[in-house]
């Protein structure tokens, strides 16, 4: 390892080297120097990121734009060049490297302790929003083509209903039904920005809890976090994914569907914290469109898991034979208590109905 990491200008020679974290994409470890400096090293995941040099120009442009925009205590992820001054560095095989300064005084949350903590993590991805609001986002390299074309994530769906490779099909007729029945609403958002209504963002494309720092004594934001699939995309897809994952009360593979439903204070802390950063920066659709984008991202997902369950689980992990139906179930599940919260999410957001 020392190999990877002297080729970085650290302050101070490295004393330790160690993994890190939970992640399961990229191999992450903390550095230490003899000056009492931390530091984040990951080798990327040239398997799920195939365009790498784009990822780091994505990530590159986006953190030099934030750092001007920014005053402290607020921070921005830092790269630390190599050597040679690059902001990555490739290996003879290939490999891709990268390196940050360690946010000091600050914690990631697995799950919302209280609604503050999701309404600081709203505030952080509305600060990301408000801060890249004149960023041009269709210089961003689309480094996953299409991760949020919901029709085509139908569109897939229906090619592995029609190949039903794992002969599964017969067991989930009921599944298939509920999302197919859905597709045509599926298809809104992208009709809007095909339309021109709905402009291009820079977006996250992961906004979980998870991928915010938060201040380890006051949960108060400090930055957010894991920039790989910073892209152009729909603000309503980055808020509404934030619900999906936030906002439930139930775990992803809850097997009880009685317990899965929307929370709707949480909802409305998310969306307080949300629009407080950043109302002034969108487009009065786009404020509308949030509560649509909450659902489709729910949509979206749960047709992933179920395309997946289809093909024999090839894309997704998972920790026994049905995980990928019972993910598809608790969507489903959700999607179907949003429609029946739909007035109530609609007044929380303010807007109303799209013409």
């Amino acid at each position: 390892m020392k190999q990877i990491y002297s080729l970085f200008r650290t302050d101070g020679e490295v004393i330790s080297c160690d993994r890190y974290g939970n992640g399961h994409i990229n191999e992450t470890y903390l550095l230490a120097t003899n000056r009492e400096q931390l530091y984040i090293l990951q080798k990327l995941n040239g398997y799920v990121f195939r365009d790498l040099d784009g990822v780091m120009k994505n990530i590159q442009a986006v953190t030099a734009h934030i750092r001007c925009r920014i005053k402290p205590p607020q921070q921005v992820l830092s790269l630390v060049p190599t050597r040679a001054g690059e902001c990555y560095l490739r290996c003879s095989d290939g490999s891709v490297w990268r390196m940050y300064d360690f946010v000091r005084g600050g914690i990631c949350l697995e799950k919302a302790e209280c609604e503050d903590d999701f309404r600081h993590s709203a505030e952080a991805f509305g600060q990301f929003q408000n801060q890249l609001a004149d960023f041009p986002a269709e210089s961003l390299v689309e480094t996953i083509p299409r991760f949020h074309d919901t029709p085509d994530r139908f569109r897939q769906l229906h090619d592995a209903i029609a190949a039903d490779a794992a002969g599964r099909l017969a067991g989930v007729r009921r599944e298939v039904d509920g999302y197919l029945s859905r597709e045509k609403e599926a298809g809104e958002l992208i009709r809007l920005r095909d339309e021109g209504r709905l402009p291009l963002r820079v977006t996250h494309n992961d906004t979980k809890l998870n991928n915010v720092m938060l201040d380890d004594t006051s949960h108060k934001p400090l930055c957010v976090i894991d920039l790989d699939t910073v892209m152009p995309g729909l603000v309503a897809n980055d808020f509404g994914d934030s619900i999906r994952f936030g906002a439930s009360t139930a775990a992803e593979d809850e097997r009880d569907l009685s317990r899965v439903s929307l929370s709707l204070p949480l909802f409305s802390a998310y969306t307080e914290g949300f629009l407080s950063q950043c109302r002034d920066r969108l487009t009065p659709l786009e404020i509308e469109t949030l509560p649509l984008g909450a659902k489709l991202m729910t949509l979206e997902c749960g047709s992933r898991f179920l395309t997946d369950y289809l093909n024999g689980d090839k894309y997704f992990h998972t920790a026994y034979p049905e995980h990928n139906l019972v993910r598809c179930r608790t969507q489903l599940a959700l999607v179907e208590d949003m429609e029946r919260k739909w007035d109530e999410m609609c007044a929380i957001v303010g807007g109303g109905l799209i013409n």
